[in-house]
């Protein structure tokens, strides 16, 4: 598929709108984790978290948040954070379908396998950054 402002290649529209939902629901639970580390803590500054990379703040995550027992807040974020960095740094292919997709692949230490991100990875990190999103509601006590 192509657009007029490309003439590149491209995903089609419906996967395209999944990948920009996924990557803007997890910047909104990126910047409430932010939030909610503020909300516990006078150690941070807001300025300083937000130029963090995601994974770079599951120690003020865990220091913060998880001292009350909010062991799943942590591990569903770094769970985020590692299907979104699958995202970040996957790479264009022409899938069987003979349509153009993600693709991306596990780290060293877990097998380089490759793997397509396909709607359903999209859907399944979209609804976990809803599990997230909750979690971070109740932990905030709305």
């Amino acid at each position: 598929m192509y657009e007029s402002y490309t003439r590149q290649a491209l995903p089609e529209k419906h996967y395209r709108e999944l990948l920009g939902t996924a990557l803007c629901v997890f910047n909104s639970n990126n910047a409430f984790v932010i939030e909610n580390i503020l909300r516990v803590s006078d150690s941070y500054i807001w300025y300083e978290l937000v130029d963090k990379e995601s994974g770079k703040l599951k120690s003020a995550l865990r220091e913060n948040i998880c001292k009350d027992g909010n062991y799943e807040i942590a591990s569903t974020f770094e769970e985020l954070v590692e299907m979104r960095n699958r995202i970040i740094h996957s790479f264009q292919i022409t899938d069987v379908d003979n349509k153009q997709k993600l693709a991306t692949k596990t780290k060293v230490n877990q097998g380089n396998k490759q793997f397509v991100i396909d709607e359903n990875y999209l859907m399944e990190f979209i609804r976990k950054n809803d599990k997230l999103s909750e979690l971070l509601h109740d932990f905030r006590g709305y």
